[in-house]
């Protein structure tokens, strides 16, 4: 079996203490290597100029640039590292998605999970053929989301999901018998979203086109959308337009 190919990292975090943890935790890790540290978003761009790390585990929540705006500033750049983000809030997963982290973890790091999280950030760069290759371009829509469970993090595919429902500054991710919370306007949601897969039939809900089984029509006029699983989605009066399209009318 070959030997996993070495990694240059560089850590960027506000927090002393969560940069020497992290250090710790590298330390045990085998086939890596510390490239350096830094404390904040102008630092982390500099450290990866001087340094060209193959990986940056970088926090998000930090004073003047955060790490959104790092990640972004980093992706310009030729020969661009692999962006881990290591953060203490769930509620930039989406966010983190669009900059196109390989991953993200929740504070305080686990070490298997580092060690998944790595051998992902691997898998990257040999797909991509080494650093120097150019950036893979960034899908039209959204592909997955990331969501928060009781044992951190999940991955769930946009094809899967077969409505979205609004909950106050939260949607919720319905798939099958499950569901799960981001943190995202609905507005926002229905622009990342292929509008040839989903349909938006409310102000707080988008469904996938082919979860919709039928139409009907109430006696006080009002349309609803029958859905695979047997439950109905109201049609919005600004959304009825988008309900007739499914009829092709």
């Amino acid at each position: 079996m070959a030997e996993a190919a070495q990694l240059s990292i560089l850590v960027v975090d506000d927090e002393p203490l969560a940069v020497e943890r992290m250090q710790l935790l590298l330390a045990r890790c085998e086939n890596v290597s510390l490239a350096g540290t830094g404390s904040d978003g102008e630092a982390a761009i500099r450290l990866v100029e001087a340094l060209s790390p193959d990986v940056v585990l970088l926090d998000i929540s930090m004073p003047g640039m955060d790490g959104i705006d790092v990640a972004r500033a980093l992706a310009a750049l030729p020969n661009s590292p692999v962006v881990i983000f290591v953060t203490a809030y769930d509620s930039f997963a989406v966010a983190a998605f669009e900059v196109e982290a390989v991953d993200y973890l929740m504070k305080p790091a686990d070490p298997q999970r580092l060690g998944r999280a790595l051998d992902r950030a691997r898998a990257h760069i040999e797909k991509r053929g080494g650093a120097a290759a150019p950036p893979a371009p960034k899908p039209q829509y959204l592909e997955e989301f990331w969501a928060s469970d009781q044992s951190g993090l999940v991955r769930i595919s946009v094809q899967d999901i077969d409505k979205v429902s609004a909950e106050r500054d939260y949607m919720r991710l319905h798939v099958g018998n499950r569901s799960w919370l981001v943190h995202h306007s609905m507005s926002k949601l229905e622009e990342g979203l292929d509008p040839e897969r989903f349909v938006r039939l409310h102000r707080s809900a988008i469904v996938r086109r082919d979860f919709i089984t039928g139409m009907r029509r109430d006696d006080s006029g009002s349309w609803y959308a029958r859905l695979a699983d047997e439950g109905e989605q109201k049609v919005g009066r600004l959304y009825l337009q988008n309900a007739r399209s499914l009829a092709g009318r």
